[in-house]
Parts: structure tokens; C-alpha cells; sequence
């Protein structure tokens, strides 16, 4: 026996991204000294036969075809989101009014006001939130926000940043959850929603956006294979410059239709001596310049993760082995159960997700506009 306090963890949704976090929580278990013994107590899906085939897959103790059963279970001290995201405002209020601890993936909500009333409640209530921005847990991440803060690479002058994929590249891909406008957009919303977080998190507040979204796909099938469609009302691009309030400026695109790109979360920052270059691609390592090399050692250096970059250390102690995404988010892990057992409060909780959303819904602003938005 441990000696540490059990804390249950309640799953809603298991598709693509309540795996991971299933992943995250069993790994953090194994790699971290947890301030806590999890106990991975009950999952709920959209039936009951996908409930108790994701329990036995997920190690889960209880399935259950109703989320709100998670709600009233005594066992279970955290919820954890991974709907789609029109679903997130609901679940993640009702967990709240029940004292419980929220994880939610990303977006954290489809509007700033449903993401402001989510901030409200949960720190009204007291309690720990987190958003699954897991990409900023690479360990080579945390180097670059040292690397900046310190001033090695002098006065941050501009970032651009892309998060491009190709699942919806295929026109025949039928319209479903994601394209519904009521969940709050499209490509720009659903993963430009990460390269935004990274902006934040690396340079900081966004000031102002001018931006243009791109419908290419104007029609869907409404089932695949079927040969009536549906109209397409979200953006399958965004592109937009951006002004971040200390000055620098930069920009991003997001896109779901870049065809051969399966995870290009990539950016570029230059300051006054030096610039730093990423590709979530290549995860395990960061690319870095200072201009006061002399001619002999000009260019980029390529510096790979290894065990003296914390957590690396805690999954592997030989440098040049990798970690993956699901260690990501089992690192993303560490960090809200650590906040939890000390009553503080993660890098990317409910008000950070808020953040992002006010960047969000200004540059959906800006592209039907066509005119800078400043961020409210």
C-alpha cells in the first residue's frame, strides 16, 4: 500500500481523445511520484456497449451509458471531458455544482460567454480546472519559455505559428459534429485553438487580429457514401497577423484540409539575438540560433530532448530516445493533480481556456469584417 489518498477519476467520452487521457492518467501513474493513488472508478459513452468496451480497454472499475451517474458517485473527485464541444459548457457546470475537479479538452467552450460563466463557477466553487493544451508539456516547450524568459535570445520581436492537418481534406468525408457552427467553429476552433495557446504561453497576450477564414469544401455528404450533401458553414482555414501586447507581432494559420500533414503544430520566434524554430513533427527536438556565433559556428543548432530536460528524465534517462504524445499528456497529468493536492491552480486551466476563446471569437470577428479586432 501506498499511504496516499485515492482519488477517483470519472471518464466522459471514449473516442480519440478520452483514450489519451485515459493513457495520460495510467501513465502519470507510472512515471511520476503522484501526489495521489488514482483510481480509475467509472466511463461513460453514448451507450452501454461502448461504455464497457472502453472500461475493459481503458482498466475502468464501472461503465455507465448516462455521464450524469458520474456526477453522484462518491468515488469520483475528478471529471474528465473529452466530448464534443458543444457538450463541455453542460458537463463541465454540472461537475462543478457537484464540487468536483474538471479536465476538458479543447476547446473549453463554443463562445466567450459560455467559457466566462464556466470560469465563474469554478472558481466560485473553489475547484481545480484543467484544458488539454498538452502540447505545451513537451519538455523542450518548457526550454524554449526559459530560453525567451531569460533574455538569451534578447527582445522578442515576432512569432508565426501553424497547426495544419488533413483529416478533413478528403471532400467526401461526411459532415458531422465538427461542422456544426453551434460548436462555436471549424479548423480554427477545433486545433488553431493550439498554436493560439502557444503563442500565449510563449510571447503572451494577443492585443489585436485581422484575419480571413476559408470555406473550401462548400458541401458534405450527410453520411458517407450518401449522395445528398450538406452545406458547409465553418472555416476549413484561418489565417490572421496578429498584434501581441508587448509589442511584437506575427501570425498564425490553422488548417484541416492540408493534405499530407498529419501534425504540423509549428512555429518560428525571433527576437533581437537569437530565434527559436519547432515542429511538433519532430517533438523531441527545437531548433535554436544566437547571433553572436562567430563565423565558424553560425546557424541553427539542433538541441535533442534528453533526461536534463525536465520530465523527460522520468520517462527515459537516455537522451535521444523520445517521448510521444501520450506522455505529453501524462505530463499535463502531473501538473493538475499537483495543483490539486497543493490548492493551486495549472498553466492551462478553465481561465486560460477562456483566453483563447476571446482570441478565437475575435478573429472569426475580424474575418467577417475584414478589419483589426482588438481582443476584449
Amino acid at each position: 500500500m501506498s499511504g496516499k489518498r485515492k482519488l477517483g477519476v470519472g471518464l466522459i467520452g471514449t473516442g480519440f481523445m478520452g483514450k489519451a487521457h485515459a493513457l495520460g492518467f495510467t501513465t502519470a501513474a507510472r512515471v511520476f511520484d503522484l501526489p495521489f493513488e488514482l483510481d480509475l472508478v467509472s466511463v461513460a459513452d453514448v451507450s452501454e456497449g461502448s461504455a464497457e468496451g472502453a472500461r475493459q480497454r481503458l482498466g475502468f472499475r464501472k461503465a455507465t451509458a448516462d455521464w450524469r451517474d458520474l456526477l453522484t458517485d462518491p468515488d469520483i473527485e475528478i471529471i474528465d471531458i473529452t466530448t464534443p464541444n458543444l457538450l463541455h459548457k453542460e458537463m463541465a457546470l454540472a461537475a462543478i455544482a457537484h464540487g468536483k475537479h474538471v479536465y476538458c479538452e479543447k476547446p473549453l467552450a463554443p463562445t466567450v460567454a459560455d467559457c466566462a460563466e464556466m470560469v465563474a463557477a469554478a472558481e466560485k466553487a473553489g475547484i481545480v480546472t484543467q484544458v488539454g493544451f498538452n502540447y505545451l508539456k513537451n519538455p523542450l516547450i518548457f526550454l524554449a519559455k526559459d530560453i525567451i524568459e531569460s533574455g538569451e535570445i534578447g527582445e522578442i520581436r515576432s512569432m508565426r505559428g501553424i497547426h495544419a492537418e488533413d483529416f478533413m481534406a478528403d471532400a467526401n468525408v461526411p459532415w458531422g459534429w465538427r461542422l456544426d457552427p453551434r460548436s462555436g467553429g471549424g479548423a480554427l476552433a477545433d486545433i488553431g485553438s493550439h498554436i493560439i495557446a502557444s503563442m500565449r504561453h510563449l510571447v503572451g497576450p494577443i492585443r489585436s487580429v485581422l484575419a480571413e477564414t476559408v470555406i473550401q469544401i462548400a458541401e458534405r455528404p450527410v453520411s458517407r457514401g450518401a449522395a445528398e450533401t450538406r452545406t458547409v458553414e465553418v472555416d476549413d482555414i484561418t489565417r490572421a497577423f496578429v498584434r501581441f501586447e508587448n509589442g511584437a507581432t506575427g501570425s498564425f494559420e490553422a488548417s484541416w484540409i492540408s493534405t499530407g500533414r498529419k501534425m504540423q503544430h509549428d512555429f518560428e520566434i525571433y527576437g533581437s539575438k537569437g530565434s527559436i524554430v519547432f515542429t511538433q513533427e519532430r517533438l523531441n527536438e527545437i531548433r535554436i540560433y544566437y547571433a553572436g556565433d562567430d563565423v565558424r559556428s553560425r546557424g541553427f543548432r539542433t538541441i535533442w530532448a534528453g533526461p536534463e530536460h525536465p520530465p523527460y528524465g522520468a520517462f527515459c534517462v537516455a537522451p535521444g530516445h523520445q517521448i510521444g504524445f501520450n506522455d505529453l499528456k501524462a505530463i499535463e497529468v502531473h501538473e493538475f493533480l499537483d495543483a490539486i493536492a497543493k490548492g493551486g491552480k495549472p498553466s492551462t486551466d478553465f481561465r486560460e481556456g477562456y483566453e483563447v476563446q476571446k482570441v478565437l471569437s475575435a478573429t472569426y470577428q475580424s474575418a467577417r469584417t475584414n478589419e483589426w479586432v482588438e481582443i476584449g
